[in-house]
């Protein structure tokens, strides 16, 4: 340069980045870097399992302590009944979506204790939000398996709901973020359904289990409810690294070892 300053010579240099034409063009790139890609990531239900007590969770964790023994898995939480009731008193209370996503959090992480605490004769504790991105890979390395709060860490931040004040990225959409910035080898939810159906199997006794079904054909179904958070979808359909994800019942623990393994053995969900 004739002011005598030096420059790198960049596709972004001196550029605008809301450019669409410039953005798109950034997906020309060499194949992405996978962080952890011998890692698992398994998000274990609140409600679904963890509330369910003893009978539940603990064969859940007998099979995952037999699964560490070979694997190394992150472990998402989420916050189950106790997120609801707070979600319930911060409405109340006129909190706003940030807030209500900074409460439950709080929730989630307790739940994480609960899993570690159980899973500790392994090796395996929950680990602080704070710093849980930065020095996963390390943890990943020093010991067979972490434990986390499935939420994101948007916390006051949270992106703003287009239906109500209840926050969208929750611990479903948390952990398939994990899974998903660091190249993990699978995404499994483990709840306490074989699956998805057509209509709440525990209300309606004529819905359908959907054994395969892609997220674009999901969406247009337009299905009156889901058992996992419904922006998870979208999530999924920009994902460049974990491109799909496996719905499975954890009152069936064997299930879980299965589903790692690769088996199609609850209901899977692909984009495209």
């Amino acid at each position: 340069m004739t002011d005598g300053r030096h420059h790198m010579d960049s596709l972004l240099m001196r550029e605008s980045l809301i450019d669409k034409d410039l953005i798109a063009a950034t997906d020309d790139q060499t194949p992405l870097v996978r962080m952890l890609p011998e890692a698992h990531v398994l998000k274990i239900g609140g409600g679904s399992v963890i509330d369910r007590g003893r009978s539940v969770l603990m064969p859940v964790a007998e099979a995952l302590g037999k699964i560490l023994a070979s694997e190394k898995l992150i472990l998402g939480t989420g916050g189950g009944l106790r997120s609801r009731h707070v979600f319930s008193i911060g409405l109340d209370l006129g909190l706003p979506t940030g807030a209500l996503a900074q409460l439950a959090i709080a929730d989630a992480l307790g739940n994480a204790h609960i899993l570690g605490a159980l899973l500790a004769p392994h090796g395996v504790v929950a680990i602080p939000p704070e710093i849980f991105g930065h020095l996963l890979p390390f943890f990943i390395r020093a010991a067979p398996g972490v434990i986390f709060n499935g939420d994101p860490p948007y916390s006051i931040w949270e992106h703003p709901p287009g239906l109500g004040r209840i926050p969208p990225h929750r611990t479903d959409a948390g952990s398939y973020l994990t899974a998903e910035c660091f190249g993990c080898k699978t995404f499994t939810l483990v709840k306490d359904v074989d699956g998805l159906y057509t209509a709440d199997p525990k209300k309606d006794s004529s819905a359908e289990l959907i054994r395969s079904i892609s997220v674009e054909e999901l969406q247009q179904r337009q299905l009156a409810t889901l058992p996992f958070d419904e922006v998870l979808l979208d999530l999924l359909s920009r994902g460049r690294l974990v491109r799909r994800v496996q719905l499975i019942n954890g009152e069936k623990p064997a299930l879980i070892a299965a589903a790692i393994a690769g088996e199609h053995v609850g209901t899977m969900i692909y984009a495209d």
